[in-house]
């Protein structure tokens, strides 16, 4: 039995999709199921509802739990392991933070949940997601709204690049995993996804001129872009309406990618894929649409 935390999310909702559409036995969890969803209750806020939600789970993917202050964070995966290990949970897959994404202030509580887990008397795959590209354009929205209007997009990027990918080909492979431990299990072997680190950057990467090529695409007008100081940067993400925690990482995105240091790292997507990853420019203005639908008033 195969159990999903974060099911609600979008990628614990794309992976369980996976699963059950490749006929796998799989559970749903979540932090609040609806009457009737046949879905398991596994909040990680509140550490006595996992004894339930994880029971008879042999492979446990582990969502990341929430966009959240680190000690907030590191607390939930902590109950979450706990309650693995009790549980009688063999394997525990993980959706971390790809090696790329190291300079980030994000990446700490991932490292953080690496270490804990190996600690753990469990077998367990690490899955090193890299950023989604809707990451860079709703940061990059957040702070052009005069790109529309001036035909300029602006933002602290500098020259710098990050590799991008598709929240799809993250689920697939992370169902696929799941799917081959758990038949693994069944056959009384090790998996050959046992204590493995899969580095799953995109193979494609996005900058401010890629973004600015994006805008340019979905409006039909020439936008062109350029470089601004951070510091200006500060203010209107807070003005935006994010919170101190999530200023905090935006700027540290936005300065690690001035600095050219998000570079990409050889990735084991694509053989894991059995493919190519969706291309980079194609994932930007898909996020550029979706940005720009739901920040218009009508």
């Amino acid at each position: 039995m195969i159990l999903v935390t974060g099911a609600s999310g979008a990628l614990g909702g794309l992976i369980h999709a996976n699963l059950a559409a490749a006929g796998a036995e799989v559970l749903a969890g979540t932090h609040s199921p609806g009457p009737g969803s046949g879905r398991r209750r596994t909040d990680f806020d509140d550490p006595r509802s996992l004894a339930e939600g994880f029971a008879g789970a042999e492979v446990v993917v582990l969502v990341s739990a929430g966009y959240a202050e680190d000690d907030v964070v590191l607390a939930r995966h902590r109950a979450a392991i706990d309650a693995a290990v009790r549980a009688g949970v063999r394997h525990v897959v993980y959706t971390s933070l790809a090696g790329s994404g190291d300079p980030l202030t994000i990446a700490l509580p991932h490292r953080w949940t690496e270490v804990a887990l190996a600690d753990a008397p469990l077998d367990v795959t690490v899955l090193r997601n890299g950023l989604y590209a809707e990451v860079p354009t709703a940061l990059g929205l957040a702070t052009a709204s005069a790109a529309v209007a001036t035909g300029v997009f602006r933002a602290p990027w500098g020259s710098g690049t990050v590799p991008v990918v598709s929240r799809e080909d993250l689920a697939e492979v992370a169902a696929t995993v799941a799917r081959e431990v758990q038949e693994s299990i069944t056959a009384g072997q090790q998996s050959r996804h046992t204590g493995r680190t899969y580095e799953l950057d995109g193979t494609g990467t996005a900058g401010g001129e890629d973004l600015a090529a994006a805008l340019t695409e979905v409006l039909g007008t020439q936008v062109r872009y350029r470089t601004a100081p951070l510091g200006e940067t500060w203010a209107t993400l807070a003005e935006a309406g994010l919170a101190p925690y999530q200023v905090s990482h935006a700027v540290s995105f936005f300065s690690n990618l001035n600095a050219g240091t998000l570079a990409a790292r050889p990735s084991d997507l694509p053989a894991l894929l059995g493919r190519q990853p969706r291309p980079a420019f194609e994932l930007l203005v898909d996020a550029v649409r979706a940005g720009l639908r739901q920040s218009s008033p009508t």
